[in-house]
């Protein structure tokens, strides 16, 4: 007889942008039952919900919208399932962004998201960088501070609220790596690709949705 938390579902919103592949192997490797969904009641039936996503942010929400998945995203917060955003799976939870004048995103954090100032680092901003851990989050219980992650953006997350900011990081300004609020956990950097760390928050993640805990 297999405990129950192996039958736990984490649903991965496929929603037509992004190399999910890579997400599902991770999952999977650190012990996720995971499955890639596309429908809205199967987001809702899930026990626990990732956002994933490279991209455009106009794009993304069109997408989210037009299938009706944003709804079912609000649903899934709402009843207080583990949920975790990734890389525009985290810039989507704002409100809107410098880089899709006039649309409107989930709104689930205040603020927006703005694009790196011009400087003399390039962008956008490509590769390792260690992350400042700024407040206890169960997803970074397992993350030391000032771990390296990989990121790949040219637009970072500026929230109207500090305390959501589960970590920072440094590239040309100091910008939000990570929020955490609630069943709600986010990420700008992709943990899919930042090794044991990575694995680590992922990990935690899953354990998370065994558990049935509400908090990410």
């Amino acid at each position: 007889m297999f405990p129950a938390w192996v039958w736990k579902m984490i649903a991965l919103i496929d929603y037509g942008m992004g190399n999910l592949l890579s997400v599902y192997k991770a999952l999977e490797h650190v012990g996720g039952n995971v499955e890639m969904v596309e429908k809205p009641a199967d987001i809702v039936r899930a026990d626990g919900v990732i956002l994933p996503g490279v991209g455009n942010f106009g794009d993304g929400m069109e997408h989210l919208q037009s299938r009706g998945l944003a709804d079912a995203v609000h649903q899934a917060i709402r009843r207080g399932k583990p949920f975790l955003g990734i890389c525009l799976g985290m810039q989507m939870l704002m409100e809107s962004s410098e880089e899709a004048p006039g649309v409107e995103g989930l709104g689930v954090f205040k603020g927006q998201v703005v694009r790196f100032p011009k400087g003399t680092e390039k962008v956008p901003h490509m590769g390792w960088n260690s992350i400042s851990v700024r407040q206890s989050c169960p997803c970074l219980a397992n993350v030391r501070d000032n771990s390296f992650f990989y990121f790949v953006h040219s637009y970072y997350v500026r929230t109207d609220d500090p305390s959501v900011v589960a970590a920072s990081c440094t590239y040309i300004v100091d910008f939000a790596a990570a929020l955490g609020q609630g069943n709600v956990f986010a990420t700008q950097f992709h943990p899919e690709k930042s090794q044991n760390s990575g694995l680590a928050i992922l990990k935690s993640f899953v354990d998370l949705v065994g558990d049935g805990s509400k908090k990410a």
